[in-house]
Formats: C-alpha cells, sequence, structure tokens
C-alpha cells in the first residue's frame, strides 16, 4: 500500500538522520578532544624545566637577590645551554643537601649547582658532562699559625675546621683529617665563613672560587689561603669536575643538555660568559 511506502520512508529517513546526527556528534567530540590533547601538549611544551640550585648564596656561581631574580656563572650557563636547545628553563632554590632527593622526587628537572661528579653520586643520579673544575682550599685567618700540606697535615691536630654539609670537602676532610680534627658542617657557606671570622672555628675549606670572593669581601679581609688541593687530587672523593645531574632514566634530557653544552663550548659562548667571572680557565683539565 502506499501508505505503508510511505510510512517506511519516513522510518528509514529518521534512522539515517539519526545515525548522520549520532556520527556528527562523534566526530565533533573526537575533534575536541584532539583539540584539548593539543591544547594541553602546547601547554606541556612550555612549562619550564626546574634547574636546582643551592638555595643559600654561592657566588659567583648562582645567588638569589632580594628581587627574587637569579644571578651568576651557572645562571648564564644554564641560560646559554636551554637557549642551544630551545628549552624553556628556570631556577629553583633548594637546600644543597636535600638537592639530589629533590630531583628523585620531580620536584626539580636538573641538579645545576656546582655539584662535583663524584662515584658515590653516581649512584643516584646521572650526571652531564662537566661543566667547570677548580681547584679546593683550606682557608684560616691570617692570625692563625697554619702550615699544612696533604703530606704533613699535623698542624690541624685539635682544630675544628668548618665546611658545608653534603659535599666534597667534607667528605675529603673527614677522610684525610678526620683523625686530626673536628668536623663542624654547615648549611651554607656563608655560615661556615661567618663562623671562621667569628673564631668558631680554626678553617674552612671549599671551592677556591667560592672562597676566592669570601677572600675579598671585607669579611673575609683578614683571612688567607693556607692549603689548595689540587682538582684532581683524590678523584674518588673529589670527583671530575662540575657537571649538572637528571635522574637515571631521563636520557633525552641528558642528551639535549650534553649538546647544549658542547654547543656553547665551541661556539665561544661559554668563555664569553667565563670571562665576566673569571680571569682564569675555569673549564679545568
Amino acid at each position: 500500500m502506499p501508505g505503508s511506502d510511505y510510512g517506511s520512508h519516513i522510518v528509514i529517513r529518521a534512522k539515517l538522520h539519526r545515525f548522520t546526527g549520532v556520527s556528527m556528534i562523534r566526530r565533533t567530540l573526537l575533534a575536541t578532544v584532539a583539540a584539548l590533547a593539543l591544547t594541553a601538549a602546547a601547554h606541556a611544551d612550555e612549562t619550564p624545566l626546574k634547574f636546582g640550585a643551592d638555595s643559600s648564596p654561592y657566588p659567583p656561581f648562582a645567588s638569589q637577590g632580594a628581587d627574587g631574580k637569579w644571578s651568576g656563572f651557572e645562571v648564564d650557563l644554564m641560560n646559554a645551554v636551554c637557549a642551544a636547545e630551545n628549552l624553556k628553563c628556570e631556577t629553583v632554590g633548594t637546600a644543597f643537601d636535600g638537592i639530589i632527593p629533590a630531583l628523585n622526587a620531580k620536584k626539580i628537572d636538573v641538579i645545576w649547582a656546582s655539584m662535583s661528579i663524584t662515584p658515590e653520586r653516581k649512584k643516584s643520579v646521572t650526571f652531564t658532562n662537566k661543566y667547570y673544575n677548580t681547584p679546593s682550599e683550606i682557608v684560616a685567618l691570617k692570625t692563625t699559625d697554619l702550615k699544612i700540606s696533604k703530606a704533613d697535615p699535623s698542624a690541624l691536630k685539635g682544630k675544628v675546621v668548618g665546611v658545608q654539609s653534603s659535599t666534597i670537602h667534607a667528605n675529603y676532610v673527614q677522610k684525610h683529617f678526620g683523625d686530626l680534627v673536628t668536623l663542624k658542617t654547615y648549611d651554607s657557606q656563608d655560615n661556615a665563613d661567618a663562623d671562621l671570622v667569628a673564631g668558631r672555628v680554626d678553617a674552612v675549606m671549599a671551592d677556591s672560587i667560592a672562597l676566592n670572593d669570601f677572600l675579598n669581601s671585607a669579611q673575609g679581609k683578614d683571612a688567607e689561603v693556607k692549603m689548595v688541593i689540587p682538582a684532581d687530587d683524590d678523584r674518588a672523593v673529589m670527583g671530575d669536575g662540575v657537571g649538572g645531574a637528571v635522574r637515571n632514566d631521563d636520557t633525552a634530557l641528558l642528551a639535549k643538555l650534553n649538546d647544549g653544552i658542547a654547543k656553547i663550548r665551541a661556539d665561544g659562548t661559554y668563555d664569553k660568559i667565563a670571562k665576566k667571572y673569571f680571569s682564569f680557565d675555569v673549564y679545568g683539565g
């Protein structure tokens, strides 16, 4: 009957309309999901990598000003490496004695804090290639009679030596002079230096550049270098220079950082930055 055919056409058209409507809704939903995914990916790409630096001042490597801005050799170096690799990066202050746990807990993405590359630390993190290597020093007040060497450290007997905690310098003093001295640890090198001036410790040990900054200040004018420890002395403790560190499974980021370091070494950017802060080859052998 004509009526039946007409009714069938209506049903078929309704089903087709419904099917087409569902397909359009699905396509719209898929397009929306895809757009949201792209937006999320774009925002993810804009999230800066967090480079952990010692939260206490460590001039001339990295210090945070009263305005919250970071400056120093390592900050400039970070900016140059990130620019070379088209990475967005920022400095995040982190207590040095907790900086490796902070990295592995994903609170930061990179340690960029004058951390020496040592066998012990390699058990917990993976290091980039080095980006500087300098000697260490033992410093005391000029009035302190302290003639010492690694071969004859006897003048240290009974002395109190201040060091920043969780550093190669703390480990070196403990290993080589631990039976002679009392080791006093600090949360920052600034506090160790302050106690030296105040007479609460007899000597401090730290990186030569950091101590040079102290010796050239009004605070450190009455102190002097008593012993120099070469950068290649006892590498099991002192390490193979300073590098950045990433989580052990972050191989892609490691490759980018190493590539960035190589690029700025090759194109002269590294030397240009270094000359702002040092009058010698801070990269070292």
